[in-house]
């Protein structure tokens, strides 16, 4: 119903910056909760940031707090990530995830609309 395209993903070196997108299908996107989760290499998919159907209100996971900052524009139906002061941790596919459905918000299975995910990679 609702599909979702990263971008922005690639190489930065530590301490950069990078700014991922979200891109959604729907013209609608105000109805949803957008969150961003990572999965590095031998790890289980983890949360990091979501946003409220307006923008009103945000969350983060403890390590990216201060450092990333999510945001929306649902003219244009899309989401951001912006990634400051990167470190060789936030090396991850990050995946981009949307639902309207009530739920825990930080858990991965309260989404039911997923991207296929964007590279990040940072080196030291």
């Amino acid at each position: 119903q609702v599909q979702l395209v990263e971008s922005g993903g690639g190489l930065v070196q530590a301490g950069g910056s990078l700014r991922l997108s979200c891109a959604a299908s729907t013209r609608a996107l105000s109805d949803y909760v957008v969150a961003w989760f990572r999965q590095a290499p031998g790890k289980q998919r983890a949360f990091v940031a979501r946003i409220s159907g307006l923008g009103s209100e945000t969350s983060y996971a403890d390590s990216v707090k201060g450092r990333f900052t999510i945001s929306r524009d649902n003219v244009k139906n899309t989401v951001y990530l912006q990634m400051n002061s990167v470190k060789s941790e936030d090396t991850a596919v990050y995946y981009c995830a949307a639902t309207n459905i009530p739920g825990l918000y930080d858990r991965w299975s309260t989404y039911n609309h997923w991207g296929q995910g964007t590279q990040v990679t940072v080196s030291s």
